[in-house]
């Protein structure tokens, strides 16, 4: 990296004196004054601070590199803040920022600093159709991972005490209230299909007229990655759209239960559920994670008892249908099966396509219509599959600077398309492993300790660590409500088996060999 900017510095020295000396003539004068806005020493717009950056970066790139990453992206300003130099960036997405910084960013700060000068900043600004969000990036950290991202938005208010999350107390302003919703989660790209058709019309219903109609609560629930989050917060985003002084909260069973718990050993549970009650849009997700959380289900029956029976909207989503949820009490579910509860299916091939160009599109891709159809004729499971094909695709294409093409797409998701053959499930995997050992499936999950049972347990978690994408989480809730580290103990407890005796190893190849025989 340190030839690569020594080849950026050599190419502007002669500039590079005359620029550093404005620079710093200006940051000792403050703002800009009477300059007009966007100008800085010498006339220069950021525009053409941007076009002078781009030569640089494009004699240390790939072209085809630097015309799928950069070129997109334009300069729409240039501004002074504290006496620094602020390039303002317009990308197409998200998805831009994190693959420049993680990619290129060191090379894009070393062409910003050789123009605008040692102390200059970067301001990235992603436009949306409803909403602009921004990042400004300081110059202590040229090159920040995703995480460390300080997004502007609007500040909590003041919380006297530890809990996460604001209380409501008299005279809290409904515009000072955080709804910690996804802003991009919206109707608009949210793609419909006979997978989805009726969970998006009541969503939308629901949207037009929250608390009111008899979809309340409405429970959204299906596989993972088939949308469930992105419907249920655009029906908030819709809400706040539409009616911005109601307030909208959504917050995940995990977080809701994080901060019960808070509310418990700081004593103040009188207001954590006051904070509750006085929601207008409750949007829950993942709600089979209250299993086996007692003390949790009983404060969020009272909740929901209060919100609807002042017309208050509650929305959830969770993996599977009310009737098969395991671990929470009778009477909650019942409460959850008193309004609307619709599925989402895998998407079908017209709805795979639509939403390969619907991402595509986002992130200022043209696909050809070739590798449309070929990516989603072989991935068939879920949404995030597809993103994480697409998202492949063009980290391939950069890295190799070669066009998105069909032999391209049959190269880089090659292993992903050999993993979409099998569809196997926790519940075919605990199937097949009962078979084998000629026990009943409940036992799998109930809390017997004999030890054919446990050994059974243990290798039906095992392989559904090794055989499907469910997380630690997931498998556990599979098993009678199980905790993570109980599945990491199964899974290690298996593993010093199969290193020490061959007779699990042919044991579990043949159970393995009918799990997928059967899938």
């Amino acid at each position: 990296m340190s030839h690569l900017l020594s080849k950026v510095r050599s190419k502007i020295l002669f500039e590079e004196t005359r620029r550093l000396e404005a620079v710093d003539n200006l940051s000792t004068q403050g703002d800009l004054g009477g300059r007009p806005e966007g100008m800085v020493a010498g006339g220069l717009t950021g525009p053409e601070a941007w076009a002078r950056c781009l030569e640089l970066i494009r004699d240390n790139l790939a072209m085809r590199a630097f015309k799928t990453w950069f070129e997109p992206i334009k300069a729409t300003g240039l501004v002074w803040e504290s006496g620094a130099p602020v390039l303002v960036l317009s990308l197409p997405s998200n998805f831009y920022i994190e693959w420049i910084e993680e990619h290129y960013g060191r090379l894009l700060w070393a062409a910003v600093r050789e123009v605008l000068g040692s102390e200059a900043r970067v301001r990235y600004q992603v436009t949306l159709e409803h909403q602009d969000n921004e990042i400004l990036l300081p110059p202590s950290s040229p090159s920040p991972r995703p995480s460390e991202w300080a997004f502007s938005v609007p500040p909590r208010p003041p919380v006297a005490g530890p809990l996460p999350h604001p209380m409501v107390v008299p005279g809290l302003l409904p515009q000072s209230f955080e709804s910690r919703l996804e802003p991009t989660y919206r109707f608009e790209n949210f793609i419909e299909g006979d997978c989805n058709k009726l969970a998006r019309s009541a969503a939308w219903a629901i949207a037009q007229n929250p608390g009111k109609t008899s979809f309340n609560p409405f429970l959204v629930y299906g596989g993972v990655g088939l949308g469930k989050t992105h419907l249920i917060q655009a029906i908030g985003n819709e809400v706040k759209r539409r009616q911005p002084n109601l307030r909208v909260l959504y917050v995940s069973s995990e977080t809701f239960t994080n901060e019960f718990v808070a509310a418990i050993q700081h004593n103040r549970i009188s207001e954590f559920s006051r904070f509750y009650r006085e929601i207008d849009l409750l949007i829950v997700d993942d709600v089979q994670f209250f299993a086996g959380k007692e003390r949790t289900q009983e404060e969020f029956f009272h909740i929901f008892n209060a919100l609807r029976q002042n017309q208050r909207q509650i929305v959830l989503s969770s993996d599977r249908p009310p009737r098969d949820l395991q671990g929470l009490t009778d009477r909650l579910l019942s409460r959850f099966s008193c309004g609307l509860s619709v599925d989402l299916q895998p998407p079908d091939l017209e709805t795979r396509m639509a939403i390969l160009r619907r991402k595509a599109l986002d992130i200022g891709l043209s696909l050809p219509e070739e590798v449309v159809d070929f990516v989603a004729q072989h991935i068939t499971s879920n949404i995030r599959e597809l993103e994480g094909a697409l998202i492949r695709l063009l980290a391939t294409s950069s890295s190799q600077s070669r066009p998105i093409d069909l032999a391209l797409a049959r190269e880089a998701l090659r292993d992903i398309i050999r993993d979409q053959r099998l569809n196997v499930t926790i519940e075919e995997i605990q199937r097949q492993v009962c078979a084998y050992f000629q026990i009943p499936e409940n036992l799998i999950r109930d809390k017997t300790r004999k030890q054919e049972i446990v050994l059974a347990r243990h290798i039906a978690m095992y392989l559904a660590k090794k055989l499907t994408k469910s997380s630690l989480k997931t498998i556990g809730q599979h098993f009678g409500g199980r905790d993570h580290s109980t599945v990491i103990h199964a899974c290690e407890s298996i593993e010093q088996l199969l290193e020490k005796d061959e007779r699990y190893r042919k044991m579990i190849s043949e159970i393995q060999r009918n799990i997928e025989l059967n899938s």
